[in-house]
């Protein structure tokens, strides 16, 4: 017999385990099913606690059983259960960094997985916001926003007082959130014509082919494609070919954290055919935004965990910093930095820890002399659209503020997230007019180039 099977016991000193998800079956979308597994986790979750400050689902559950009739889970109202899942932005962190009771431990909780599915059964109920529906929309929103001419309407209008308070009476996008720009110059039109280094004088490691496809990510095209100049820049100094991983979509997370999995279908039916063909052209691939790195590495997996094209992806792709660090401790990095940094304030985006590959982006920013890297690994509470919505912006501010409070106390000549949407976030709660810079950039600046 396993020692899981000798009964309920608080914590485990074994890995968390995570489940593939049962999506495709009929019960998975069953509501009264749902909310029988939703009462039984959020009975052990009230029982525990220990979540109560990662965000506001877990204070906003505890809130609803303290004030009900029985001061117990089963006193709350099951319509009710709706308000916890709302606000869970699916960051990872309770599963990752505080629940003793997540899997391989009998009690078997994985809240996040669990906030997935009733935002699945939401989604399929057909209650979903036409807002939402939009937010998540980053492609058709993307290429809209990029047409030349339309882009300086919409830029203009995203910092207009007065156009910002219609957006929020038509589309409840609150008229303070940061909005990100838009470029008329993609990073897919930057690249378009860019030609990778000879591929002929590429240095394998054990960890790394030594030659990159970029997915550049529908945030890095159509709202920073300096992101994907900066990474080329930066990998072939140290003699990594890049080429553009052309005809991207979406990863599908925005469409994950909306529930919409037949959406994630999609653009993974799209996407995964075209990156395994790279990947057997004997490239690997990386990304620079978190949430797409972990959207290949994790979700898609646990969505399709038979397709052989998936998990081949899933082996090749590397968030930018993992892969320098890899070629660094090969001894393939190159580490002549003419230009300190000095010190910088590092915010470690949720999606980024929740890889588990440690903190490669401060230990090679590390390598830099006369620099030295803080780190803050707290959530900025931005996540997605979760920080622009009406009804959520006060409660993403709410969450930023260690986050903020932490970086101004550091007064860093830099402060700096993997995240660019985090970094800007943060760079919003501080209100001083300072912005992040992202550490693709930093390093770029150190390298002189």
């Amino acid at each position: 017999m396993s020692k899981a099977s000798t009964g309920p016991r608080e914590g485990s000193l074994e890995a968390p385990q995570r489940h593939p998800l049962e999506w495709k079956n009929p019960e998975f979308y069953d509501q009264d099913a749902l909310f029988t597994e939703l009462e039984r986790v959020y009975d052990v979750c009230h029982g525990c606690r220990r979540c109560f400050s990662l965000c506001n689902a877990f204070p906003t559950l505890f809130d609803l059983v303290d004030e009900s009739s029985t001061g117990e889970v089963d006193g709350v109202e099951k319509q009710r259960y709706w308000d916890v899942v709302d606000q869970c932005y699916l960051c990872d962190m309770c599963f990752m960094t505080k629940c003793p009771y997540v899997p391989p431990h009998p009690w078997n909780v994985d809240f996040p997985h669990l906030m997935l599915r009733a935002k699945a059964v939401k989604h399929e109920q057909g209650v979903t916001l036409t807002r939402d529906k939009i937010l998540t929309s980053t492609d058709a929103v993307g290429k809209l926003a990029s047409i030349p001419v339309v882009v300086e309407i919409v830029n203009k209008s995203n910092k207009n007082k007065y156009a910002r308070k219609v957006l929020d009476k038509v589309l409840g996008v609150h008229p303070e959130a940061h909005l990100p720009e838009y470029h008329a110059a993609t990073m897919s039109k930057r690249l378009k014509h860019h030609v990778a280094l000879d591929t002929q004088f590429v240095e394998p490691t054990t960890d790394t082919r030594g030659r990159v496809a970029l997915f550049g990510t529908c945030y890095g095209n159509y709202n920073e494609p300096q992101l994907g100049e900066d990474l080329v820049t930066v990998f072939e100094h140290n003699g990594i070919p890049v080429r553009l991983a052309e005809d991207m979509r979406c990863c599908g997370m925005p469409k994950l954290e909306l529930g919409d999995l037949h959406a994630v279908e999609e653009s993974m039916a799209h996407n995964i055919p075209q990156l395994a063909k790279l990947v057997d052209a004997g490239w690997d691939i990386v990304a620079p935004v978190p949430s797409c790195v972990l959207m290949f590495k994790q979700e898609l997996p646990l969505l399709f965990p038979g397709d052989p094209w998936v998990a081949k992806v899933r082996d090749a792709i590397y968030d930018p910093f993992e892969y320098l660090a890899l070629r660094h401790k090969a001894g393939k990095l190159i580490t002549d930095f003419p230009h300190a940094l000095g010190k910088v304030a590092y915010h470690v985006a949720c999606h980024l820890r929740v890889q588990n590959i440690g903190l490669k982006t401060r230990e090679v920013l590390s390598l830099i002399p006369a620099t030295e890297v803080e780190a803050v690994e707290r959530c900025s509470g931005h996540n997605g659209t979760y920080a622009v919505k009406r009804e959520y912006y006060a409660d993403s501010m709410k969450i930023a503020s260690p986050v903020v409070k932490r970086v101004q106390k550091l007064a860093a000549d830099y402060y700096s997230s993997d995240c660019p949407m985090a970094g800007h976030h943060i760079g919003h709660g501080m209100q001083d007019g300072s912005d992040h810079v992202h550490p693709l950039a930093l390093l770029r600046r150190a390298y002189g180039l």
